[in-house]
């Protein structure tokens, strides 16, 4: 599985020579996402001399998508927008690019290799399937998305659809405005880079050339697009289903044992909502498109929950460790009317400074250490929602993938809904980074 990478510009990455077996002619790649396990690969290509080479078999499923300059295949040349898939074990035809060409290169299930043939006409891999498509993207219409989200203008061009994996490519366009104020997580892997334009969210801004690789379950979301819309070529390896989340919470925290004030040990605890205050709050139109794409919902019937912005308001993981004295109280046997009344307090916005909040953390941890073995005896569990364990994927323990939590796995409508991801650090996050709380 490739690690999670979130926001990165390609900029930001090194150029390699490319891995283009059997060619003759000089490039370079940047490796946006490699899957060290099976070869698959997200690569922007450079052209730095007319580059090409004869008819032959990948060992990958294998897509080119042209940025900029021309691509010559089969004889058939293509312009910006051009598009190639080429499956795997599929004899292909010979391919070509012009000197300064700029391409996306999709290696999938496989790694680089190429055995050339004498022409397309060779025998096939046992297994393979499916025949090469080739596509002049820019000649296409763009189609109304049917299920745009919470708000109108989402649009699409269907690049290749695997017919029994679900694995499919896409461009989609969101047109200014767009927005969705909602945090999404998905089933599968859900991958982009932007070709045009400029839309905010919760891990940073995509702008041209900004690229992420999101395993599956990352929850994410909180999107607006700002002036002229934006594009973007989007691959997921199976069919998307968006599961939604509402103004989320997340305290984390720790005793630190050498490091702090003059080095002393210390208690820390930090919240999402800490997050959301001051710089890092999203500016005045992302946050009234984010309101827009509420309304509109509503006007449609759908139930929906108001966008809070974290950083406002009163911290809700407070109210939920207030709940959680609650219920150490009632079960414990003692001290329930104490976590009540501190409830009752945060429910109805009562002035919760930083101090009292930590002073709040600091009897709870006393309280905490006081009900200690009451815990043991009694089997004290605060009341959270669903057990954590009704919230897995019925596979996630025991299949193939059970070593790596964000691996996607085929679902349909009915089956139990696995819950999200909290990814509160990618592996890569570099210059398009934000980092609000959003998402987290």
């Amino acid at each position: 599985m490739r690690p999670h990478v979130e926001l990165i510009h390609d900029d930001d990455y090194v150029w390699h020579a490319a891995e283009l077996v059997g060619g003759e002619g000089r490039a370079s790649e940047r490796r946006l996402s490699v899957d060290e396990e099976d070869g698959s690969s997200s690569l922007r290509v450079d052209f730095h001399t007319r580059w090409g080479r004869g008819p032959g078999i990948h060992h990958a499923d294998t897509e080119y998508y042209v940025l900029d300059g021309s691509m010559t295949y089969g004889g058939r040349e293509i312009g910006k927008g051009g598009y190639v898939h080429a499956p795997k074990g599929v004899p292909t035809d010979a391919i070509t690019f012009a000197e300064g060409t700029r391409i996306l290169h999709y290696r999938e299930y496989g790694d680089a290799g190429f055995d050339p043939v004498d022409d397309v006409n060779a025998p096939r891999w046992a297994g393979a399937r499916e025949d090469v498509t080739v596509i002049d993207t820019e000649a296409m219409t763009w189609d109304a998305v049917p299920n745009p989200g919470p708000m109108p203008g989402l649009f699409i061009k269907y690049l290749h659809v695997d017919p029994v994996t679900g694995f499919y490519t896409r461009l989609v366009y969101c047109q200014e405005g767009w927005t969705d104020h909602r945090l999404a997580h998905h089933p599968c892997y859900e991958e982009a880079y932007t070709t045009q334009g400029h839309m905010e969210y919760n891990f940073g801004t995509l702008d041209q050339g900004s690229y992420f690789f999101r395993p599956a379950r990352v929850k994410h979301g909180h999107f607006t697009t700002m002036e002229g819309g934006m594009t973007m070529l989007l691959r997921s390896d199976g069919e998307l289903f968006n599961w939604y989340t509402q103004n989320e919470w997340i305290r984390w925290g720790g005793e630190a044992v050498n490091y702090g004030p003059g080095g002393t040990r210390m208690r820390w605890s930090q919240s999402s909502h800490d997050l959301g205050k001051g710089s890092a709050r999203r500016s005045e139109r992302d946050l009234a498109d984010l309101a827009a794409s509420v309304r509109y919902q509503r006007e449609q019937g759908a139930d929906d929950a108001d966008y809070v912005p974290s950083g406002e308001g009163v911290d809700k993981s407070l109210i939920a460790m207030a709940k959680a004295l609650d219920a150490a109280g009632l079960q414990g046997g003692h001290g329930g009317e104490h976590g009540h009344h501190h409830e009752h307090d945060h429910e109805h916005g009562h002035d919760h400074d930083h101090k009292h909040s930590h002073e709040h953390e600091h009897d709870h941890h006393e309280h905490e250490h006081d009900h200690h073995e009451h815990e043991h005896e009694h089997g004290l569990r605060a009341g959270w929602g669903a057990d954590p364990g009704s919230l897995e994927h019925r596979d996630e323990r025991t299949d193939a993938g059970a070593h790596n939590r964000g691996q996607g796995r085929p679902w349909k409508p009915g089956d139990p809904i696995p819950a999200p991801i909290i990814s509160t650090l990618p592996v890569r996050s570099r210059s398009r980074g934000r980092w609000d709380s959003d998402g987290m």
